[in-house]
């Protein structure tokens, strides 16, 4: 997994060429720390079509602002630079794979 900050969200998040989960999460927030295993699961279970991207607000505020995101951990699905699916909270695995693969199965543009 890896962290996308204001600069680089265009290259790793909208022009990627896989389904992206985009993870808005804080340090200070205990419900995302908890799902640091999860997310990882599902990052080796994805891995050849799709992958997680972090994005830290407590370093990139005015990026999740300008994505709306109200609540930690927010989770969005992207698919060719669109947002295709999101969840607020704790998530299950089993979840958050569904959203991904429902948007990797929709047609590309």
């Amino acid at each position: 997994m890896k962290a996308t900050t204001k600069d680089t969200f265009n290259q790793d998040v909208i022009e990627s060429k896989k389904v992206v989960l985009l993870d808005v999460w804080a340090p200070w927030c205990a419900p995302c720390r908890g799902m640091e295993p999860v997310l990882g699961a599902v990052s080796e279970e994805v891995k050849d079509w799709a992958e997680i991207i972090k994005l830290d607000t407590s370093v990139e505020m005015e990026q999740a602002q300008e994505l709306g995101v109200t609540s930690l951990p927010t989770f969005l699905v992207y698919k060719d630079g669109q947002i295709k699916d999101s969840t607020i909270g704790v998530t299950s695995k089993a979840d958050l794979i569904d959203m991904l693969s429902k948007a990797n199965q929709e047609p590309s543009k």
